[in-house]
């Protein structure tokens, strides 16, 4: 069974060491940008937490910070994140997707006028 989507939760600081608080085992996810709202990353996992952790921006380090640009599309502090916890991955799949329709149904019906 699919519990209820969490409370928003920004994305810890590398410097200060925060962590991700998700499920370590199957659920969905969704990552948006804190002020805009935009959509980052949305979908089912094995492993919430592993996934999410997988998404957290990380420091350049070592020949990393040589090469890497200099204004990443997203820092720490701008995601955050919720997590909607489920008994087996294949439900998690399930409920992403049935989440998935919900979200464009929604976009459809409210952004379809302004666009005509």
């Amino acid at each position: 069974m699919v519990s209820t989507w969490g409370l928003w939760r920004l994305f810890p600081n590398h410097e200060s060491g925060g962590y991700i608080e998700a499920p370590i085992g199957p659920g969905v996810y969704e990552v948006r940008h804190a002020d805009t709202g935009e959509l980052i990353a949305f979908g089912p996992a094995n492993s919430v937490a592993q996934a999410l952790s997988k998404l957290m921006p990380k420091p350049a380090t070592g020949l990393r910070s040589l090469f890497a640009s200099k204004t990443p599309a997203h820092h720490g502090g701008d995601l955050e994140y919720r997590t909607c916890s489920a008994s087996s991955a294949g439900e998690a799949k399930f409920a992403a997707e049935r989440l998935l329709g919900r979200r464009e149904t929604y976009w459809r019906k409210h952004m379809a006028p302004g666009w005509a």
